[in-house]
């Protein structure tokens, strides 16, 4: 008889990178996410966060999720769809839907459970999910969960995809899925192009905005305030809110009669519980700040411009990045986690992603740069990389171009 568990004890390469003293995740943070943090006593310049605009650590943060926690407690104790519905729940989704310029919106306990929601509601038998090979897991996951077809276009191809969209035909539903900014290398998907061709073909589109609200855009809407879309070009925005609005959950904004559709049969809201007061009110707390003040994004993009100008002088292959999310490119797995390690020796915690989260060969240390790094510290941080990229990649950091 074979054993289920057989797997889990010949799982052996954590064993192998804790050996090597390499193993790099689960680490303990001992402090609030900021632009420096305490791990196991010690301080680290902080860039592997997403807090983009530095609000986790805001007081005023702080003061709406405690005042939030006083008046409804720690948990709502059910589902939205039958006892954890409060009027915070509906007054944060009618101040989201206009933040994002849509008639309607629907939140989530989590932006994952977001995307398997959305994805699975929409996507039914005889219908095609349309993605891009490297959309977020979430998506994929949600298209896995969904009874439809899954075809994959490649990454950012408006050509590939008339091309999967052409031979699809015109009978089935058709729903393309892009992400906004790719999460690993930084890169922002040519919406508007996209937009077009499925257009073209009668199909749907959606935006994932997990990376872009707060980020891009005047306002920090987002990718369709980016390329300056109406609001009817894309038919749903999706997002996650423990980024640039600093707490947990997930979102979606549209037409109320789509909304309203997915609200009553998607899976993964209704049979979970609600969102936390305490992140309801934080989230909405951050929609008014990044409203009343805009200089945190250009905080935030006066930085990662400068890390990013100082990253090519220093040799450092960046990709094709246009966002504050900066891939240091290596290639080779056992480098790039021997290159986390000094980092982290020296007091800077950076983030190492190898396949299959980027593909094979493309391994990489994701750099996130937040509104509130002083330049001080970014600085540091560049001292500190040139050092170890001469210690470990024998001073070619661009080895892997």
């Amino acid at each position: 008889m074979t054993d289920i568990f057989e797997k889990c004890r010949k799982f052996d390469i954590v064993d192998q990178l804790k050996a090597a003293g390499i193993y790099p995740y689960f680490k303990q943070l001992e402090s609030e996410q900021a632009p420096e943090v305490t791990i196991e006593g010690r301080r680290f310049i902080m860039f592997g966060s997403n807090n983009y605009l530095g609000l986790a650590n805001d007081p005023r943060m702080k003061k709406a999720a405690a005042e939030a926690v006083e008046k409804f407690g720690t948990g709502v104790a059910g589902s939205r769809f039958l006892n954890g519905n409060t009027v915070m729940h509906a007054a944060l989704e009618k101040k989201l839907a206009a933040f994002k310029g849509r008639e309607a919106a629907l939140i989530y306990a989590t932006g994952y459970q977001m995307n398997l929601g959305v994805v699975s509601a929409l996507v039914g038998k005889g219908d095609v999910a349309v993605v891009d090979k490297l959309d977020h897991a979430s998506i994929l996951d949600g298209c896995k969960l969904s009874n439809g077809e899954v075809r994959r276009f490649k990454h950012n191809s408006p050509a590939d995809l008339d091309r999967v969209l052409a031979d699809i035909g015109p009978k089935p539903g058709k729903l393309v899925i892009v992400d906004g900014v790719f999460s690993m290398e930084g890169d922002i998907c040519p919406v508007p192009e996209m937009v077009k061709v499925a257009k073209k073909h009668g199909a749907r589109v959606i935006v994932d905005d997990a990376h872009a609200t707060g980020v891009l855009g005047k306002g920090g809407r987002g990718t369709c305030e980016h390329f300056g879309l109406g609001h009817g070009e894309v038919d749903l925005v999706v997002g996650t809110c423990s980024k640039s609005f600093a707490s947990v959950g997930g979102f979606v904004v549209g037409d109320e009669r789509v909304i309203n559709y997915i609200q009553h049969v998607s899976r993964s809201m209704i049979f979970s519980a609600a969102l936390p007061p305490a992140s309801v009110a934080s989230i909405s707390k951050a929609i008014d700040i990044i409203e009343s003040e805009p200089e945190r994004i250009k905080k935030l993009w006066d930085n990662s411009n400068y890390l990013l100008k100082r990253f090519k002088e220093l040799g450092f292959n960046t990709g094709e990045t246009q966002t504050p999310i900066i891939p240091i490119i290596i290639g080779d797995d056992t480098l790039t986690f021997s290159m986390w390690k000094a980092l982290y020796e020296a007091g800077l915690f950076t983030t190492p992603v190898v396949s299959p989260a980027v593909p094979p060969k493309r391994s990489l240390l994701r750099v996130v740069v937040s509104a509130t790094h002083t330049r001080e510290q970014l600085d540091r941080a560049l001292n500190i990389l040139e050092d170890c990229a001469r210690k470990v990649l024998n001073g070619r950091p661009a080895a892997a171009k």
